[in-house]
Order: C-alpha cells, then sequence, then structure tokens
C-alpha cells in the first residue's frame, strides 16, 4: 500500500529544478477544470519551476477541483518544504501565515474565472483593474467563497417594526441586539438576524447599519451617513470572506468592506479613506432588554422573506462547536478561538476584555490608552456596556445599581446618569469570537488579564 510519506519522498525525485518558467509559461486552468493529463502538465510545469509562489494557486485548487487532491498536496509539500500539512483548512493557514510569497497574475485570472462560473453577478466585486496588490487593502489569496452568492443573505432594509406587546413570538430568554439612539429603542432579535446579517435602518434620526457576522460571533453597528458622500451608505452581504469574517459591501460602488473594521478593502473606495463610525449595542435577553426599555420596538417577523425564524435555529451546530468553519490564524492567549471578547477601538487603541470576566454581574474599572473605563457585564446574558468613567471608581451595590464615592449611577444606553444630573458618555465597543478580534487587530491589541 502506497502511504503519504512513502508519496512524498517518490514525488521529490520529480521534484528537482530543470529550469525556470516565467508565469505565463504556466496554464493554472487545469489544476481545476482540465482533464487529469493537462493537470498533470501543469503541476510539472510548477514543479520545474520551482518557486513557492505558485503555492496560492495550489490551494484554491484543493478546495474546488473534483479530481484526487493528492497531487496538489505533494507539489505544495516540494515547493514550500512544509511536509505536515494535510486538506485545503490547513494549507489555507499555511497561506495566511505566508504572505512573502506573493501570487502570480494568472492565479488572480483563475480565481476570478472559477468565482464569476459560481454566480455572474460577483462581476460587480471583481472588477481586474481593482484586483492588483497595489489596489486592495487586504490580499486576495485570502478572501474566500462562504459558500453563499451575491445577496443569497439578504440584508433587511428600513423592516418592520412591532411595540414591544405585540412581539408575542419572542421568548424572554432570546437574545436581541439592542440599541437606543435619541430616545429611539429598537431590538434584533438574533434568531431572526442570523438568516439576514445586516439591516440597513434610521433610529434616532440617524442612519445605520448592523453588520452581523454570525461566523465571527460579531455583532457591529455603523453609521453610514459618512461625509464624503451625499447619501448615506446601503449595504448587503457579498458571499465572499476574509479570514472568516464576511465582506459586505455598499450598493452604490459595489466596494467590499471589512465587516471588523468597517473599511473598504477592494474596488473603486478602497483609497476613499473611509472608516465607518461605530455606535453603541447590546447584547441582551429580550426580557432584560424590554424592562430597561419598556417604549422599544422590536424586529417584526413579517420580512419579506421565508426562514425558519426558530429560537436556536440557525447556525445552531456552529455555535454549539467549538470548530471554525474556515480557516484563520490565531495566537492562544485565550485557549479557546470561540471564547467570546467584549472589544473597544477607539481612543487611539483597542483592548479585549474576555466575557467570562463578566461572569456573575462583574463591574470592572479599567482603561484603554489613557482613557478610564467602567465596564458592566454578565457572561450568562453575553452583555457588556462601557462608560467612560474619569477619575471615579464604581461597585455595584447590592440592589444592582452602580455606585461611586457614596452616590448612585443610573445605568442607561446613553450614558451613566447621577443623582444630580451628571453624565459619563457610552463607549461603543461590540461583542466578538477571540479569533476575530485577535485576526484582524493581534499585537495591536490589548487583551485584559485582570
Amino acid at each position: 500500500m502506497l502511504t503519504r510519506r512513502t508519496a512524498l519522498a517518490m514525488f521529490g525525485a520529480l521534484a528537482s529544478p530543470k529550469s525556470v518558467f516565467a508565469q505565463s509559461d504556466i496554464e493554472l486552468e487545469p489544476l481545476i477544470f482540465g482533464p487529469p493529463g493537462a493537470r498533470d502538465e501543469a503541476i510539472t510545469a510548477i514543479l520545474e519551476r520551482g518557486s513557492p509562489d505558485m503555492a496560492p494557486a495550489l490551494i484554491f485548487a484543493m478546495r474546488f477541483t473534483r479530481m484526487s487532491q493528492i497531487p496538489l498536496e505533494l507539489t505544495l509539500a516540494e515547493l514550500t518544504g512544509d511536509r505536515d500539512r494535510e486538506g485545503w483548512f490547513d494549507w489555507m493557514l499555511w497561506q495566511e501565515a505566508h504572505p512573502e510569497y506573493p501570487a502570480p497574475a494568472a492565479y488572480t485570472e483563475l480565481k476570478r474565472d472559477l468565482f464569476l462560473r459560481i454566480d455572474e453577478n460577483f462581476v460587480d466585486f471583481l472588477r481586474p483593474e481593482y484586483l492588483t496588490p497595489d489596489r486592495m487593502k487586504i490580499r486576495f489569496e485570502e478572501i474566500t467563497w462562504g459558500g453563499a452568492i451575491k445577496d443569497s443573505i439578504p440584508a433587511l432594509d428600513n423592516p418592520n417594526m412591532l411595540p414591544a406587546t405585540e412581539a408575542g413570538y419572542l421568548d424572554d430568554k432570546d437574545l436581541v441586539f439592542g440599541i437606543e439612539i435619541n430616545g429611539d429603542a429598537r431590538a434584533y432579535p438574533l434568531r431572526i438576524m442570523g438568516w439576514h446579517e445586516m439591516f440597513n435602518d434610521e433610529i434616532g434620526g440617524i442612519p445605520v447599519a448592523l453588520a452581523y457576522c454570525t461566523l465571527c460571533g460579531s455583532g457591529i453597528l455603523f453609521e453610514t451617513q459618512v461625509p464624503e458622500r451625499a447619501s448615506p451608505l446601503v449595504f448587503g452581504s457579498s458571499g465572499f470572506l476574509y479570514r472568516s469574517n464576511k465582506l459586505m459591501f455598499d450598493r452604490e460602488t459595489h466596494s467590499l468592506w471589512n465587516q471588523f473594521t468597517g473599511r473598504p478593502v477592494v474596488g473603486p473606495l478602497v483609497d476613499s479613506g473611509i472608516e465607518l463610525q461605530q455606535r453603541p449595542v447590546a447584547i441582551d435577553t429580550w426580557a432584560n432588554w424590554r424592562a430597561a426599555n419598556p417604549e422599544t420596538t422590536v424586529l417584526s417577523l413579517e420580512t419579506g422573506h421565508r426562514r425558519n425564524y426558530g429560537s436556536g435555529v440557525v447556525y445552531r451546530e456552529y455555535f454549539a462547536s467549538p470548530e471554525l468553519m474556515f480557516p484563520t490564524v490565531t495566537d492562544e492567549r485565550l485557549h479557546a478561538q470561540k471564547s467570546y471578547v467584549f472589544g473597544i477601538r477607539t481612543f487611539g487603541g483597542a483592548k479585549a476584555w474576555p466575557l467570562m470576566a463578566f461572569d456573575g454581574g462583574r463591574v470592572i474599572n479599567d482603561h484603554i490608552v489613557n482613557t478610564p473605563l467602567v465596564l458592566v457585564g454578565d457572561q450568562a446574558t453575553r452583555t457588556v456596556r462601557a462608560y467612560e468613567r474619569r477619575d471615579r471608581v464604581f461597585e455595584r451595590a447590592k440592589d444592582g445599581s452602580l455606585i461611586s464615592d457614596g452616590t448612585a449611577w443610573r445605568m442607561e444606553e446613553a450614558a451613566l446618569v447621577s443623582e444630580s444630573g451628571a453624565r459619563l458618555p457610552r463607549v461603543a465597543g461590540h461583542i466578538a469570537y477571540w479569533f476575530a478580534w485577535n485576526g484582524y487587530l493581534a499585537a495591536k491589541s490589548e487583551l485584559y488579564e485582570g
């Protein structure tokens, strides 16, 4: 029986470089679409060229070819010297860790061609003039197809809302995204948003979009009226991912945006300098949110789409599993990649607090860069709110309120408010899986270890 180790040794004998091929001399299409003979010729040419810059094409082919992956894996092992990896997921992690090997132009052509075969509407995002390394803010090698076509995860635009008293479909323990702007309080249940991953709405007179990446566990609220544009931006889901995070797009220019950072990464707006402003959003149970905001409205089941909006239905297996659906590299400061953190990016810095630090409703007095913060949370309900605290130190009183120097403070959505009317403003932040937070910010972010 031919073992993998034996096959690697035999294949290595074929791999001694005989000549260096120009990039244009190697046909990459047969790696996916060609008959076995044509694919073998392409692999031989890649081996003779002997450069790791062909690795992205081989890794891409591993996911989509219907032929055996063994020749592709053996070629990758020979080109990179890494003989311990197996399968597309593992090799994608290698690719993420090795940006020093940019792929040739033929790879971009191959990838674009296959994506357009999946959905011809992907042409809106994959215009050749924007797919060069100098025009992109992320590597094209790391953009993957998430299994959905353009808009097949439909955004909710100005969705129907109900008074809280009419939301009989919700259970008290159902989690919601709670938002309050200028006195307008609204709840968007995760059991609905998991099917749509995006809404475009106006709350308290402010145009906003909630970008919910289910794979990253992150729902981020952005203002969509930016100084550089006459009208608010309106977003949808592209069907593509970057490091297991959704790439959203704006409907005006069809630029792709990083959901996690609120910045355009591919397309006409890449050099615009736009970064969407975050607004505070809290995850909480429907019972807690309704009690704190009795005038809230809540998303209606009448979304215009047919989905199973039952509790715990959408992404049930993924949320219950410790495994990722798509590959991304992370560090091990938190043991589990899918541990929840609460992250803040403002005041010139970034910091994450493990959700487990809020077990039992703990109050944390901390800071980000030189700005003192107080964070109030509850691990059980995935709830964290952050406020500026200036020179005050807070603790929780027996009745659950916040106390500083003997003064009681009321926790509102926009601010902490004292008995005398003094206000400490809310700071925007959001929940996310650790792998996502770390995958985008890495060394740029602090991790609370108190």
